[in-house]
């Protein structure tokens, strides 16, 4: 385990284009005052809504971060820097340390290919080795329950058999840094129970953890510290039980 990890967000900013959109539309206008006025245009004068503006957050080992904000506040849109998935327009963002995104388990699975060649890819893309990728490929394969459902097409999975592979994948190594939009409870009730239990133990080994929820009481069970954002702004930044007083 790297006892360094870190993650380092430096006056981040991040707009979205909308496309197709009229600044002088009564439709735009209520988008306008609808998102607290972060609408805008951009250099080549394209409607922008702003996520994040001027975002600053430092992480070191051993934080436990619960991000908090009403609906549209940027949680995820943080999350999401922070993994590399969104460049932001403004700013930058520094980790040091293997980071493991459970914000969307089932993304990146590849229809026409075998849950066993999901794994491989899947794992590589993960940063693990070719040799770690084996190493781990029958305790994956295991945990998933799936059996010879692994030697066929991803597409003859439903949603949950989809969900199994993805989180036995993303949770089959040991994190240095574990972003989170919100607790994963969906599935059948057997896998949930197991796969909770594996969960919180993945949790316990992550250096650093950012878990984006609105439930007050897991953040106050997992996390030490909080960030409320409003607007795509940080609001309050501090240990989690005052961050919690202020949302």
């Amino acid at each position: 385990m790297n006892n360094h990890a870190s993650i380092q967000v430096e006056s981040v900013t991040v707009d979205f284009p909308i496309y197709n959109a009229n600044m002088r539309s009564i439709k735009t206008r209520f988008i306008y005052h609808g998102t607290g006025g972060r609408v805008g245009r951009d250099a080549g004068n394209r409607l922008t809504v702003r996520a994040l503006d001027d975002v600053s957050i430092a992480l070191e080992h051993g934080d436990r971060v619960g991000v908090v904000g009403h609906n549209g506040a940027g949680k995820t849109t943080l999350l999401r820097v922070m993994a590399g998935v969104y460049e932001p327009v403004r700013g930058h963002v520094w980790r040091q340390g293997r980071t493991a995104s459970l914000l969307n388990v089932s993304l990146g699975i590849d229809d026409d290919a075998t849950g066993y060649e999901n794994i491989v890819t899947r794992g590589l893309l993960l940063g693990l080795s070719p040799k770690e990728v084996r190493e781990r490929t029958a305790e994956i394969a295991e945990f998933t329950e799936l059996g010879d459902y692994l030697a066929m097409p991803a597409h003859t999975y439903s949603a949950g058999m989809r969900f199994r592979l993805g989180f036995a994948v993303c949770t089959c190594f040991e994190p240095e840094i574990l972003l989170m939009d919100e607790w994963l409870s969906v599935g059948d009730r057997h896998f949930v129970e197991k796969a909770q239990h594996r969960l919180e133990e993945f949790v316990d080994r992550a250096g650093i953890l950012v878990l984006a929820s609105q439930n007050v009481s897991l953040l106050e069970r997992v996390c030490t510290k909080g960030v409320l954002l409003d607007a795509g702004k940080v609001k309050a930044n501090g240990p989690i039980d005052e961050v919690l007083r202020d949302y």
